[in-house]
């Protein structure tokens, strides 16, 4: 029977079957520093490139469209200016058919009866004299108005309704709303003007129009009406222009980043 284990067996002068000596190591090819280095740059760069072509951007970061949309308070001083400026302005347009006896004084216009015995620039004083400045200024405010109806008349027909922090919200984007806040500032700024001209012609003609009020009559009948003017057309100008820088500081971003 042929035994399956393995047994020494006597070799020739003595010496004993042993296994075979293990082969020595191979030496193994060396990869060098700038080799390595170059294949890991080379799968680094790879790899980045998947990233960035799989993994969508961080949206924060990128510059918002421009859009504009009057504050509250400046639709609220338009619905309350813009009537009353288009009534002083055919007053003043159409004297002296509107003034007192005039066939067009009753009714709309029979608080000009008052008004023009405490200015008398809207009074028969200025008119007699054909003192131009009242007419002058009643045909600015025919511009402003009509710049202001155009600013109002672009936001409702071109504005869209956005979904902001508090509900939707009616904005003019496009070159139509940088038109629009262009005119408004432009309207405000004529405005403001011409109100801080009226004050300043009182102050260097020695207040002749005025100066023969009581303090009551002169601050309730002509400082606090005309200096809500001031308040009315400087609120919009501070409003209307910080959104004109912002503009420009948007686009000029987005162009560093293009």
């Amino acid at each position: 029977m042929v035994s399956t284990r393995s047994s020494s067996r006597a070799l020739p002068n003595g010496t004993s079957a042993s296994p075979s000596p293990t082969p020595p190591p191979q030496p193994q090819p060396q990869i060098t520093t700038s080799t390595t280095t170059s294949t890991t740059a080379s799968a680094t760069s790879a790899a980045n490139t998947v990233a960035t072509t799989l993994l969508p951007r961080d949206k924060s970061s990128a510059p918002h469209a421009w859009s504009h949309a009057p504050t509250r308070l400046t639709l609220f001083w338009l619905l309350v200016s813009l009537p009353l400026v288009i009534w002083d302005t055919g007053y003043v347009l159409l004297r002296p058919w509107t003034m007192p006896g005039g066939h067009l004084h009753w009714p709309l216009y029979v608080p000009y009866a008052l008004y023009g015995e405490v200015d008398h620039v809207y009074g028969w004083k200025a008119f007699n004299a054909r003192n131009g400045f009242t007419s002058a200024q009643g045909t600015l405010n025919a511009v402003e108005t009509l710049m202001y109806l155009w600013y109002v008349w672009v936001y409702f027909s071109r504005g869209r309704g956005v979904e902001g922090p508090l509900g939707v919200r009616k904005v003019v984007g496009g070159r139509a709303g940088a038109l629009a806040v262009v005119v408004g500032f432009s309207a405000a700024v004529m405005t403001l003007s011409k109100t801080v001209l009226y004050w300043a012609n009182e102050y260097f003609s020695g207040f002749d129009n005025i100066g023969h009020n009581p303090p009551l009559d002169l601050l309730f009948l002509w400082i606090i009406p005309n200096g809500a003017w001031l308040l009315g057309s400087g609120y919009m100008i501070a409003s209307l222009g910080g959104e004109i820088v912002d503009g420009l500081a948007l686009a000029s971003k987005t162009t560093k980043t293009e």
